[in-house]
């Protein structure tokens, strides 16, 4: 989610093949260099593309040489999204080939990428399996990756660009609270992480699991809520 004051990031961690194989693996990966930039990629479908696009670029992190460190080399958030939606169409076209016919549509992923470097303005983009992206605007201001349907609603209505860092947060928690309720795909924990504008290091970095009591409160008061509004809201009538 895009905000005047920075970008804030949410993620669960559930995996899953099939209701008897749920796995619990990070979906959110952060690279900073301190007073320079800070980047974020947040993943979404085929675990084994996800990772093995996340390896790459930790490798090539490592490297001693760095004219192909995609993460710290390049000049703006513009030319990491490229690089990095190159490396994931680029995995995933390899998948694919190395396992026929089986593999088409099997290794398909999607990513949120979000961050800032010096002198420029925070920017997030949504990349697509082919490798191109699109960057959130005035008029698209946040990004949902995977499992967005039941939860999407929550922010189309709560979302305004110069909210709190803090109602932001509480709008992501009723957001992910009414994915988690309706859809077994995506369990906590959860990841969050909020980064202020011009500051090259995380404001806020938490996650969140079955036993925090905020999170907790956030849902019960949720559903106090809606049922609360649902009785304000104007009598219906089966008389004309």
């Amino acid at each position: 989610m895009a905000l005047d004051k920075g970008l804030v990031l949410m993620s669960d961690t559930r995996t899953n093949s099939g209701v008897d194989n749920i796995s619990t693996f990070r979906k959110m990966f952060r690279w900073q260099q301190p007073d320079e930039r800070i980047i974020v990629l947040m993943t979404a479908g085929n675990l084994a593309t996800t990772q093995a696009v996340i390896s790459q670029l930790e490798e090539r992190n490592k490297a001693p040489d760095q004219r192909h460190n995609t993460l710290f080399e390049a000049p703006t958030m513009f030319q990491v999204a490229v690089e990095v939606g190159r490396l994931l169409r680029d995995t995933i076209q390899t998948s694919q080939c190395d396992n026929g016919q089986e593999g088409e549509g099997r290794f398909t992923a999607s990513m949120i990428l979000a961050g800032q470097i010096k002198g420029m303005q925070p920017r997030l983009f949504m990349l697509y399996p082919e490798g191109n992206f699109i960057e959130a605007s005035p008029d698209t201001p946040f990004f949902q990756i995977g499992e967005t349907k039941y939860g999407r609603p929550i922010l189309l209505r709560g979302y305004e660009h110069d909210m709190e860092f803090e109602d932001a947060v509480k709008l992501l928690m009723v957001s992910f609270d009414s994915t988690l309720k309706a859809n077994l795909s995506v369990g906590m924990p959860l990841d969050l992480l909020v980064i202020g504008r011009d500051r090259f290091e995380p404001l806020h970095e938490k996650r969140i699991d079955k036993n925090d009591l905020y999170f907790q409160a956030i849902s019960s008061m949720w559903g106090d809520s809606l049922k609360e509004a649902v009785h304000a809201l104007p009598e219906y009538s089966f008389e004309d």
